[in-house]
């Protein structure tokens, strides 16, 4: 199978994106870019994904369509596609997660350079009936922060409305090399509780004294 080549609002730094675990994501988040194909079938394992030719020299983001470390997904299931991973490191991986407490569980098999690891972390807050099942973003933040890695990264994506002095320190215990922010990109948009212009460029401004910023084409609707 063919690798999937990264479109639409994706990192600027990846090239590919490719899914072994698929279906319904067990985190069930009310804004998921993939209930705009409607409902997913169950979660499941698909083995023809390891026979796809990973490459050389591309920026693979592993999991982009269901978070592979939900507390519901098979250790196997993970093992195996990161095993796929190893046996290609001509090229770069990123894992994005909201649940870092199991991606630690993981991280023997992680110490390569070619290996990103990232965290969602949309607020400082818990909007529960927005994030569903997922992991409160204190539990992601203190997990996340005791991880060892060197090249670790932050998505604010969708942003929704936080407590800057909080937020900050958070996203500061964590130690990340960079720091993405984008908004809410469903075209019905999802009611989300979105902080003002001027909060978020205040945001924006303290971030950039210890970490570096990309701000994301979807954030732009928010900075008008």
């Amino acid at each position: 199978m063919p690798l999937n080549k990264s479109t639409g609002n994706m990192y600027n730094f990846i090239t590919h994106t490719w899914n072994t675990i698929k279906g319904e994501c067990p985190h069930g988040c009310s804004y998921c870019y993939m209930k705009r194909w409607g409902k997913q079938p169950s979660l499941h394992f698909d083995e023809k994904e390891m026979k796809t030719d990973l490459g050389e020299g591309n920026f693979i983001f592993v999991g982009s369509s269901c978070d592979m470390f939900a507390e519901k997904v098979p250790f196997d299931w993970v093992h195996k596609t990161l095993e796929h991973c190893k046996k290609h490191p001509e090229n770069e991986y990123l894992l994005q997660t909201k649940n870092p407490d199991k991606l630690a569980m993981f991280f023997q098999m992680l110490l390569n350079k070619y290996f990103s690891l990232c965290i969602t972390l949309e607020t400082n807050r818990t909007y529960r009936a927005i994030m569903n099942t997922s992991p409160s973003i204190l539990d992601r933040v203190l997990s996340f922060a005791k991880i060892p890695a060197e090249r670790k990264y932050i998505t604010v994506e969708p942003i929704m409305d936080f407590d800057l002095p909080e937020f900050i320190t958070m996203i500061k215990h964590c130690n990340p090399r960079k720091v993405s922010i984008g908004a809410d990109s469903s075209p019905k948009r999802n009611k989300l509780p979105e902080p003002p212009k001027e909060k978020i460029l205040e945001l924006i401004a303290e971030l950039e004294k210890f970490t570096t910023v990309v701000q994301k084409k979807n954030l732009r609707r928010l900075l008008k």
